[in-house]
């Protein structure tokens, strides 16, 4: 981690909702979200909000040695965004605790307020993390 990883580092992040960011692409494998509306699935609007967070972070950590992964995230969905409405995440860096990151989110489409929440992250040594998965991996076929 870099001296500048501090409370307070705020981003925005925009993209425009694709067809395949809807609920019935969420899990194809599902008859149930196949036949829901297209609009864009809380699990994609999650994957969104994290994006955003790990844009505000990247420049102040030893990326790519250094990175963050999700661990808690608790976000409302208050509207749907179909396809090609752009959305906009606010995304602020509260606490900085260790390795432990816990941030402001907030999410905005074309016209309302789409979801805010607190999100929170670890920083992960990736080579470390990777031997740790390669491990976990292997007791499959032990």
């Amino acid at each position: 981690m870099k001296e500048t990883l501090k409370p307070g580092i705020r981003y925005e992040h925009q993209f425009v909702v694709p067809q395949s960011k809807t609920v019935p692409a969420l899990y194809p494998e599902s008859p149930e979200f196949i036949e829901m509306p297209e609009v864009l699935a809380t699990g994609f609007l999650v994957g969104f909000l994290e994006w955003a967070c790990i844009k505000a972070i990247k420049p102040h950590l030893d990326w790519p040695e250094e990175q963050s992964l999700g661990t808690h995230i608790n976000v409302s969905h208050e509207a749907a965004s179909p396809p090609g409405f752009k959305l906009r995440a606010v995304v602020e860096l509260l606490k900085v605790e260790g390795r432990r990151l816990v941030f402001s989110v907030e999410a905005y489409d074309n016209n309302d307020l789409i979801s805010k929440g607190e999100h929170e992250r670890f920083i992960i040594n990736k080579d470390q993390f990777d031997a740790k998965m390669l491990e976990k991996t292997a007791s499959l076929s032990a």
